[in-house]
């Protein structure tokens, strides 16, 4: 197979939206990759597309992609990977340049080795073995969830006694919000600190609708929790966020917060809602989402590497 490699542009995101999409059918049965959100991702601040983006070619038909990012400043390093099924050595000249530049970009963070990340289907188009052989190994599972709505039963909850929430269109509640994101998730598996301007790219603010990003609060603890909804997906609403501070956990908030979220959805006309939960989460909240008719869409997980 004659393959060419090289950089991604901005001009290539539709041919990597068709690509991710491609790969979508495969693992989960329809397309779900928004062009937004591969542009999004394109733009990320960390990212030089020139040294951390990889497209494969074969007869001018992309077959593997490749994207490289450093949120932490020191040895942490993500990457995402595709590639299709028939494709494998295609997907393998990416992982080989990936590697290596995720090693030089722990050590120009002044770290000594890069321990990388990568988040794959569970039943990947990839061939596992490939990695496995490059010393990849899981290390967690996520789930996305989903749940369908119906306006006549997902009707605006009534708060738990004392809670009372609010959207965030002032400029005030969403530094509030950054900050009760920060505080809520700053215990969790691979939480990477961001500072505000990060955030906003990081939930990407181009196409967000604010009045679907709520806070909580109670009389005796003021803002305890948030949640991040977005409706720009077409395959359905999705909650990215949500989160309640330790002190304020235990009370009703997030399942509130949750079923506040289900409404607004039903009333714009979503029939369906989902989300992704890290299924090793320590505060409960698989519970929580089973227990508000959440059902498992399909598994992800985190695959990683110790580079030297």
């Amino acid at each position: 197979m004659a393959y060419s490699l090289r950089p991604v542009t901005l001009a290539d995101a539709p041919a990597v939206t068709a690509l991710l999409n491609e790969i979508d059918r495969i693992e989960i049965g329809r397309p779900e990759t928004e062009l937004h959100s591969v542009e999004s991702e394109l733009k990320h601040p960390e990212v030089d597309l020139e040294k951390d983006s990889w497209l494969v070619v074969e007869d001018g038909r992309p077959v593997a992609y490749g994207l490289l990012w450093d949120e932490s400043g020191g040895e942490r390093i993500d990457v995402d990977h595709y590639v299709l099924p028939d494709h494998q050595e295609a997907g393998e000249l990416v992982f080989a340049r990936m590697e290596a530049r995720a090693l030089a970009r722990a050590r120009g963070n002044g770290a000594e080795r890069a321990v990388v990340h990568l988040h794959l289907n569970s039943e990947p188009t990839l061939d596992t073995a490939l990695i496995e052989r490059r010393g990849w190994s899981t290390v967690r599972r996520y789930h996305v969830l989903r749940r369908s709505l119906d306006p006549a039963r997902d009707l605006p909850p009534r708060p738990p006694a004392g809670v009372r929430i609010r959207s965030c269109t002032a400029e005030a509640d969403r530094h509030r919000a950054h900050e009760l994101y920060q505080d809520s998730f700053a215990g969790h598996f691979d939480f990477q600190p961001r500072g505000y301007e990060q955030w906003l790219h990081d939930v990407g603010t181009d196409g967000l609708d604010w009045s679907l990003v709520w806070i909580a609060s109670t009389a005796d603890l003021g803002d305890v929790g948030m949640l991040l909804a977005r409706d720009d997906r077409e395959a359905m609403g999705w909650i990215r966020s949500i989160g309640v501070r330790e002190p304020a956990r235990g009370r009703g908030i997030g399942g509130f917060l949750l079923r506040h979220a289900f409404a607004a959805f039903a009333e714009r006309g979503r029939d369906t809602v989902g989300l992704g939960v890290d299924t090793a989460n320590a505060t409960g909240a698989p519970l929580l989402y089973e227990r508000n008719g959440l059902t498992v869409h399909y598994a992800v997980d985190t695959w990683e590497t110790v580079l030297l």
